[in-house]
Formats: C-alpha cells, sequence, structure tokens
C-alpha cells in the first residue's frame, strides 16, 4: 500500500477524471470535497505536510433548469386568497407566501426579515432580503404585496 505522503495534486486530479466519467458531476464534486477535508485533517494532525487536494479543481457544473417545482398562477392566487386574514397568524402567513411569491425570495431570506427590512422610499414599498452567502438584495414590492405587507 502506498503511502499517504506519496499522494499528488496529480493522483486526486486522475481519480476526479475517473470520477467524473463513472457519477454526475455533483458527486465527483462531493466526493472531492470529502477528500479534502480528510487530506485537511492529516494536515492539521501533521500526519503529512500539505494537503494534495488543495490545488484541484473539481468538475464544473451548470444547471440549466432548476427541479423546484413552480405555482401556476390560480394555484399562488388560491393559496393567498385561503390565509385567514381575521388572525394574526394568518395575515403573517400571507405577507410570508406573498413575499415568496412576488421576489421569488427564499424562506429562509424571508423568515430572516426585519421590521425595518420593509420600508417606503420615494413612495413606493421596498423591502430589504439577506440571502444565503451573506448577500443583501433590496427590492422595489410587487403592488399587491405592498397592499398585504400594509394589512399586517
Amino acid at each position: 500500500m502506498a503511502s499517504v505522503a506519496a499522494v499528488q495534486p496529480l493522483h486526486v486530479a486522475t481519480w476526479i477524471e475517473q470520477q467524473t466519467r463513472e457519477h454526475s458531476a455533483p458527486t465527483a464534486k462531493q466526493r472531492l470535497a470529502a477528500l479534502r477535508h480528510l487530506f485537511d485533517w492529516l494536515v492539521t494532525g501533521q500526519v503529512i505536510s500539505t494537503n494534495p487536494t488543495a490545488s484541484v479543481r473539481g468538475p464544473r457544473r451548470s444547471a440549466l433548469k432548476g427541479k423546484m417545482p413552480v405555482l401556476e398562477a390560480a394555484e399562488t392566487r388560491l393559496l393567498l386568497d385561503s390565509s385567514d386574514v381575521t388572525s394574526h397568524a394568518g395575515l403573517r402567513d400571507r405577507v410570508l407566501i406573498g413575499l415568496m411569491v412576488y421576489s421569488f425570495a427564499r424562506i429562509g431570506a424571508a423568515l430572516g426579515m426585519r421590521v425595518e427590512d420593509a420600508y417606503s422610499q420615494n413612495r413606493r414599498r421596498w423591502v430589504r432580503l439577506r440571502e444565503k452567502g451573506g448577500k443583501r438584495h433590496e427590492m422595489l414590492c410587487h403592488h399587491s404585496l405592498e397592499d398585504y405587507l400594509h394589512a399586517y
């Protein structure tokens, strides 16, 4: 059996190419990430001096079409109209659903909003979202979302 220290970036790159031929790109990338963590642990434990996976790039992957199902306009209207607007929880649910529908916000960004993240500027309502990776988006509210926020 070869020594762990004998593993070179070329060996890892060859292995990743083989993984890409036999599996999907996300699987190969995930396996490379696992291998990187293993070698990082070995470097931290002073078993080896350098991480041979550090300079190896995984396969490129671009998704042209997402897997998330999209609601039809009638389904969206039915969902928004089914909220019980006589209760605080119903109004809250309608605002959250409306925010995700009209801004394409993720649930995490919608739930992470604060009161000051819905604000007025030039007589129009704006929302500020904090998305994954710390990205901030400020966008003009759709008129229906503006009505939902005002009612809440």
